[in-house]
């Protein structure tokens, strides 16, 4: 008798974890890799994915071009170069500042349960990153609501590209007045593109985990926020969605 008690307690708290871990009637998981998307979220979550990963292609193209003039030891040339990655850099960072605010202003409309993917600071290689990134993680440790969780992450994720742009900028004035060609000041460089690439792609997972959380009305309203984004001198457009 005890055993088949014991097995029915753990049936009932299968079932539970089982709605637990589910996001509602569309079945997803909350954890374990991509979340997935049906053939409209995709088709609104495609566009700006492609067009924040070609930008960070043209931005990695353009910095290896300038390390390769500085290795040549043409440092005007260089910082010449380095001015231009600036430039797509500062375009890249209003596309996924744009997406981040989206983001936020979407979170509270959300009722489910929205999957949060941890962010560490391990990943991350400069000291202003690095530093900040382990406050987020303190707190993200003291809040049970996922809401919360996600909320918190979306605001360190703007937060960490505002500090990495304002980083960059200011070692890229510097440099290019004093032609400095160190390593310490051209690590930096690479330490900067580095984070700030993995910054886009969590911003990324984070909008699509929360486009699957959304109901279909604000799934719609999503749309419109993101095609007026792109809409801002990008290569792509949103489709609209059925209705």
């Amino acid at each position: 008798m005890e055993w088949l008690i014991a097995g029915l307690l753990l049936g009932m708290v299968g079932v539970v974890l089982h709605h637990i871990l589910r996001l509602g009637p569309s079945g997803k998981a909350l954890s374990g890799g991509l979340v997935p998307l049906g053939g409209e979220l995709d088709a609104i979550y495609n566009p700006i994915a492609q067009e924040i990963e070609t930008q960070a292609t043209i931005l990695g193209i353009t910095l290896n071009d300038a390390f390769a003039e500085r290795g040549a030891n043409r440092q005007e040339i260089a910082w010449h170069v380095v001015r231009l990655a600036v430039g797509e850099w500062g375009r890249l960072t209003e596309l996924v500042i744009g997406l981040q605010n989206t983001l936020a202003r979407h979170v509270p409309n959300t009722s489910v349960l929205v999957p949060v993917r941890k962010v560490s600071s391990d990943h991350f290689k400069s000291r202003t990153l690095t530093d900040y990134i382990r406050l987020y993680e303190f707190l993200d440790q003291v809040l049970f609501s996922s809401k919360l969780r996600f909320s918190l992450q979306v605001r360190m994720l703007l937060r960490a590209c505002t500090l990495l742009t304002k980083e960059l900028r200011l070692t890229c004035r510097e440099g290019e007045l004093a032609l400095d060609s160190s390593r310490e000041v051209w690590n930096r460089l690479d330490y900067y593109f580095h984070d700030f690439d993995l910054i886009a792609k969590e911003t990324l997972l984070a909008f699509r985990a929360l486009l699957a959380c959304q109901p279909p009305e604000g799934v719609q309203v999503m749309a419109e926020d993101l095609r007026t984004l792109l809409e801002k001198g990008v290569r792509v457009s949103i489709p609209a969605t059925e209705q």
